[in-house]
């Protein structure tokens, strides 16, 4: 008899950070694979830039956190914060080596080729470029800036988290050649890139070159013996004692300006920078070796997202990717009240139009038969369509409420500005629950019709967001069902009220029992296998890190369930478990789109159930955040559900599979069709569309991809 096994031991765990390190590895595939066009591969390498930055100013920062406060306990693998952080940033040296390998021996030669040529160092422009570039200095960039040099009556600047920085050493003329400390920063309100007259190929520089080969312009009574730019990341994460805030809009404000003089977390510097320098920076900002990253090219990649948008390049680009389609269900003219009570909607953006929200509620606040508008918001675009429409509800008298998540982060000051804006307009703005975040995404429509009030609800999968709602992969949904109607009541009453219902119809709401009910509904599957009857799990996510979830899919692929994980990001269970052979498979879609929706599929012994969730799979959004899932019960809608993840699992271009050995390779194409599930997407919703408007009669076309 096969020797039980603990599945909860920490060997059958990969660590979270070490995972997320995963996931930019994923991403950078993406810019070392040459069969993308060039401009997609440098839009890649930017993305990777900007994960590493969030992961610093967050992950790494609330390890340091742990660190320095002498936390022990272990992590899912066993590891202290100690172990994670040389582990973290051991990965993280050999990441950086590889962008910086895949930028500088890959894409500079390819752009070059194309006739995009970046210069990279002052000194190679040509006499021509050069007086250009002094003019321009003089002309654009010196009024900007603001030199300071450090000496016994100027104390050592504070150096702006995430800003470039050229940093030198200087002596004063006809001075004992003492060395000093000065420093300038590169100015975020210019253009990095500043584009040199050329014939035939387009030349660039960069910002920085420009200010380093006139920075003794700024320093006129020195001499400069060396100047190189530098970079930092302090620790953004913010700690906020919400019982002892008064006022929770005033307490995130305060912090939010701590966010700049943080604990500096890593340091970037040029390869090669005067090791005189290096030291005196270091010490300044009380920086660890470890923590400093020596460059060999420039700092912050992200400027090649500002490369990927010039004028002039379409043919280095992708352009098989369609932009959001029409929904079919709900004609551009059309009334979204009538079509919802027709059928309850389910949308797949991008792939399909988000502007049928925005019109929902834009309709909800003109509709003089709409009492009330019930809204929950975790991050909106910076010029919101969804604002403005809750402004005017608000001003055309209906009772409006909106929960702002103020806790957001990194659009805490957004919402801030949003939640002021809706107050003055008339909402009920609530600042979330104390303790917890509301991440879920709910509205609420309230509506006097002949046969007496009638709920509409949207839920969905994504934010509020019609600017992201172009970039992520999402699922809404509308329905006017009287049972989800009277839980999104419950929702909002126990936002604003706390009043709790004794009981549910149709949602299942986190921290309070949504995790119970993943665990129940994934024991259920175990049991039908271990009575041989029909069990499959299929579930689609951002992440998966929750203990208690891993081992109850450890058992139930021991009892023979078949589990299919499509999560995009962290994924803390391993697939090389003992006793649970072939039976949990693990793929992560990286493409043109962002992977978002959260898609659960449960057999249920021949009976599918299929749910969407604001929710992943981790302790923070089962524990310690408000979440909905809501199940999707209509036949035709299961049926589009099915299909996505079908289409996602058969993905043979853009998937990648998790190995026995905790890395990720792309899938074996021997022998299989190529197929890019996102790109079959848009094609299938521009089908659809015209499908619906008569001018197409003809099934679906999934288009084939043109990659190799």
């Amino acid at each position: 008899m096969a020797q039980k096994v603990d599945f909860s031991e920490d060997r059958y765990y990969t660590n979270r950070e070490l995972s997320w390190l995963l996931f930019n590895e994923r991403v950078l595939s993406e810019a070392r694979d040459k069969q993308l066009p060039l401009f997609e591969r440098l839009k890649f390498l930017s993305i990777t830039a900007s994960n590493l930055d969030e992961f610093f100013m967050v992950r790494v920062a609330s390890l340091k956190d742990m660190v320095n406060a002498g936390y022990k306990k272990r992590d899912i693998a066993g590891m202290t914060a100690t172990e994670q952080l040389a582990l973290v940033n051991e990965k993280t040296h050999e990441l950086v080596n590889r962008q910086y390998s895949t930028y500088n021996r890959s894409l500079l030669p390819q752009l070059s080729a194309n006739g995009l040529h970046l210069v990279s160092h002052h000194e190679d422009l040509t006499k021509e470029e050069g007086a250009f570039v002094d003019s321009y200095f003089t002309d654009n960039v010196y009024p900007v800036l603001t030199p300071m040099a450090v000496d016994s009556s100027r104390p050592f600047p504070l150096i702006r988290n995430k800003s470039l920085n050229l940093g030198a050493l200087v002596t004063k003329k006809n001075g004992d050649g003492e060395l000093e400390f000065a420093t300038v920063q590169v100015p975020s309100v210019l253009s990095r890139l500043v584009e040199l007259p050329a014939q035939g190929e387009r030349r660039l520089i960069l910002l920085e070159e420009v200010i380093e080969r006139n920075i003794h312009k700024l320093f006129l009574n020195y001499d400069i013996v060396c100047s190189y730019p530098f970079r930092i990341m302090r620790n953004a994460d913010l700690t906020i004692e919400e019982e002892e805030a008064e006022d929770l809009l005033q307490e995130i404000e305060k912090q939010l300006k701590k966010r700049q003089w943080g604990q500096v977390i890593r340091l970037e510097v040029e390869e090669g920078i005067d090791s005189r320098l290096l030291k005196l920076i270091r010490e300044e900002l009380a920086i660890p070796k470890e923590d400093i990253y020596a460059i060999g090219g420039p700092l912050d990649l992200t400027f090649l997202m500002k490369l990927y948008g010039m004028d002039g390049f379409d043919n280095l680009k992708e352009h098989e990717y369609l932009p959001p389609q029409p929904v079919p269900e709900l004609p551009e003219e059309a009334n979204v009240f009538e079509k919802i009570r027709e059928g309850d909607i389910l949308m797949h953006h991008p792939y399909q139009s988000f502007e049928p929200v925005v019109r929902f509620i834009r309709q909800a606040a003109k509709d003089p038969d709409v009492l009330a508008i019930k809204q929950t918001l975790y991050r909106v675009s910076g010029n919101s369509p969804i604002i403005a429409a809750l402004e005017q509800a608000a001003e055309n008298g209906k009772q409006v409420s909106v929960l702002v998540e103020l806790k957001a982060r990194f659009d805490e000051e957004n919402n801030i500005v949003w939640a002021k804006k809706l107050e003055k307009a008339g909402c009920h703005v609530i600042y979330g629950l104390v303790g917890l975040k509301t991440h879920s995404k709910i509205t609420l429509v309230v509506r006097r019709e002949e046969n007496g009030i009638r709920r509409y609800v949207h839920l969905g999968t994504g934010n509020y967001n019609d600017s992201t709602a172009k970039l992520y992969t999402d699922v809404g949904y509308f329905t006017c069902s009287e049972m989800i109607g009277e839980d999104a009541t419950a929702v909002f009453n126990m936002l604003s009220g706390y009043s709790e219902p004794r009981s549910w119809n149709r949602l299942s709401l986190a921290p309070y029992w949504l995790k119970d009910r993943f665990i129940r509904l994934i024991r259920r599957e175990q049991e039908y296998a271990q009575s041989g009857r029909p069990a499959h799990i299929i579930a689609k996510m951002n992440a998966l890190c929750d203990k208690d979830v891993i081992v109850a899919l450890y058992e139930a692929a021991a009892a023979g369930v078949k589990i299919d994980l499509i999560i995009r990001g962290i994924c803390c269970l391993r697939v090389d478990v003992p006793g649970v052979g072939e039976n949990i498979s693990v793929r992560s879609i990286v493409g043109n789109f962002l992977e978002h929706a959260r898609i659960f599929y449960f057999e249920n012994d021949g009976t599918p159930e299929y749910y969407c969730a604001s929710a992943d799979w981790m302790p923070r959004n089962l524990e310690r955040r408000v979440e909905i899932l809501f199940p999707i019960e209509k036949a035709a809608l299961q049926e589009k559900l099915w299909h996505i993840l079908q289409s996602q699992l058969k993905d043979t271009v853009k998937a990648h599979v998790l190995q026995s050995d905790g890395s990720y390779g792309k899938v074996d194409r021997r022998g299989k069709e190529l197929y890019n599930a996102q790109l079959s997407f848009c094609g299938e919703a521009k089908e659809a569309a015209k499908v619906k408007t008569g001018t197409v009669h003809k099934r679906v076309f999934i288009p084939k991809t043109h990659h190799d």
